[in-house]
């Protein structure tokens, strides 16, 4: 029988428990800083995951460590100073141990697995309810259910065991400030449950409050109005922790020993990274390597780092790539002039190697995220229509390369053209996204949905026959006709229609889209409501 594998989160409580104890029998300063980057990465990880509690625990024990750097002179630190941040790795660790949430990370182009009654893990969520608003919750509650969450009603202050903890807790307070005896607990169920998501429903919409609320561990507070949807909204986007493809990272620096210590560092925080030494190879490097963001030495031979950035800003395709400054120039007025002629940031040498990761790993989100907001549609936050096909054809080629299989299915909410004229456009928009939201409930995180155009959906589901698509789809198709759509005149009811087609009995993704969209016009013409799969 083999052995799973350890997690990412495994590898890396050992990784950081093996710098500590490596610091704890040598005391030198070079060991404290690789402690450092160990629980730095770690602080990276849980955020991914999306863990606000332990994020909190780790990042206390991060700026403890940190603000004990100092310089060699003062390491091995003092028997109390070790004491003490033994004590924050120990509580890190037993908080990690108790929680219940803390689920491994699907990587980019993993197949989950395609068994049926393992499709979908039901998520627990806690709707805990003051005295006097217990119709808000009785609404929140049949709402969340119908996008597959089991949610569970908790009276305020009632007991709360660790074992217990939930996915997210969801208070409604007595009114829209919290009062005291209501803060307390919201900080006993943030102890208790240090990796579940808190929300607080109905919040005042003001500053001093939130931040109140905040400080006792409340993760977002929602205004009153934006209730259940936002609230729906925020769960489902939570539920998508796949892990992103590795940073990259072009390193130009003709130092080969600075190049050297630069991808190092970043190797330790999980970053891939080029090195160049000569600044005349940057165009071929960037076009081969494709790297999400640049290091740039200021002073190299032949020409300097402004020059170069200078040069890349004239070149569309890398008019927002993010360029960091790595130098020993100290010089205010050239670092000035270096970012406004394109720079991002500088950076002095000797650099802090946490600080160069955080920089990087910052720059980076926020670029992938600019790149992230033209494939989104905006009305279901899905892939939009070119990014859904991208996304289609990327998968086809994959699966001829390694012989998988994926079924992929057209979707059409029936009788739409009626919605838009009976009720208006708002509420058509409302049941696009109560349709695109139950897809996000019902689906893996590695399943493709996107926005086709209109009402029309396209999903690609990995690993899985037009047999299990289809009574997947069939599923979820009645539970969206029972799905209720509340609106200023009462509650509607909407149906879809869907077709189904494999890969390989179909090869390309365009012979693909083409036979699940006759066989959504099978089912529309067989009389709506039902699912469709192509032939063979």
């Amino acid at each position: 029988m083999t052995s799973a594998q350890p997690s990412p989160l495994d590898d890396r409580l050992q990784v950081l428990h093996a710098r500590w104890a490596q610091y704890m029998a040598g005391g030198q300063l070079e060991q404290f800083i690789e402690f450092a980057v160990a629980v730095n990465s770690l602080v990276e990880h849980f955020n991914r995951l999306r863990l606000p509690g332990l994020v909190r625990l780790c990042q206390g024990l991060e700026n403890a460590v940190l603000a004990r750097i100092g310089d060699a002179s003062s390491h091995p630190m003092e028997a109390q100073e070790r004491i003490a941040l033994q004590r924050q790795i120990d509580a890190l660790f037993g908080s990690v141990a108790t929680s219940q949430t803390v689920a491994p990370v699907r990587r980019t182009g993993e197949r989950a697995p395609a068994r049926e009654l393992d499709w979908v893990k039901p998520r627990n969520v806690w709707i805990v309810v003051a005295e006097g608003r217990g119709e808000v919750a009785d609404g929140l509650q049949s709402q969340l259910q119908y996008f597959g969450f089991k949610a569970r009603r908790v009276d305020w202050c009632a007991g709360i065991t660790p074992d217990e903890a939930p996915f997210a807790m969801l208070f409604i307070p007595a009114g829209i400030e919290a009062q005291a005896d209501e803060l307390h607990y919201i900080e006993a169920c943030r102890k208790a449950c240090p990796a579940s998501q808190l929300f607080c429903l109905g919040a005042a919409p003001a500053v001093e409050p939130i931040v109140t609320l905040m400080r006792a561990g409340i993760d977002a507070a929602l205004p009153a109005d934006e209730q259940p949807s936002m609230v729906i909204n925020r769960l489902l986007d939570l539920l998508h922790t796949e892990e992103q493809d590795k940073y990259r990272v072009l390193v130009v620096e003709d130092s080969r020993v600075a190049a050297l210590v630069i991808c190092r560092t970043l190797g330790e925080h999980g970053i891939d990274s080029l090195a160049i030494g000569d600044p005349g190879e940057l165009l071929d490097a960037l076009r081969t390597y494709r790297p999400d963001l640049i290091l740039m030495d200021m002073h190299m031979p032949r020409f300097n780092g402004v020059e170069a950035t200078r040069v890349l800003r004239q070149i569309p395709a890398y008019h927002t790539l993010p360029i960091v400054y790595l130098s020993g120039e100290s010089n205010i007025g050239m670092q000035v002039e270096a970012l406004r002629l394109g720079g991002d940031q500088f950076l002095i040498k000797p650099f802090n190697p946490v600080l160069l990761a955080a920089v990087v790993k910052t720059k980076i989100a926020r670029f992938r995220d600019l790149q992230r907001s033209t494939c989104i549609d905006g009305l279901t936050g899905l892939f939009n229509h070119a990014a859904a096909k991208a996304r289609l054809k990327a998968m086809a080629d994959d699966a001829a390369a390694d012989g998988g299989r994926f079924a992929v299915a057209m979707i059409d909410i029936d009788n739409f053209k009626a919605v838009n004229d009976t009720y208006g456009h708002p509420v058509g928009d409302l049941v696009i996204r109560g349709l695109a939201w139950l897809l996000k409930a019902r689906l893996r995180e590695s399943d493709l949905i996107g926005r086709y155009g209109g009402e029309e959906f396209l999903i690609a589901l990995p690993g899985t026959d037009a047999a299990l698509a289809q009574t997947v789809l069939d599923r979820i198709r009645a539970d969206f006709a029972a799905l209720p759509h509340a609106h200023p005149g009462g509650t509607l009811y909407a149906t879809f229609s869907a077709g189904v087609a494999a890969y390989p009995e179909l090869d390309t993704a365009a012979a693909l889209t083409e036979a699940a969209d006759n066989a959504l016009l099978e089912a529309k013409r067989g009389g709506r409501n039902r699912v469709e799969t192509a032939p063979a």
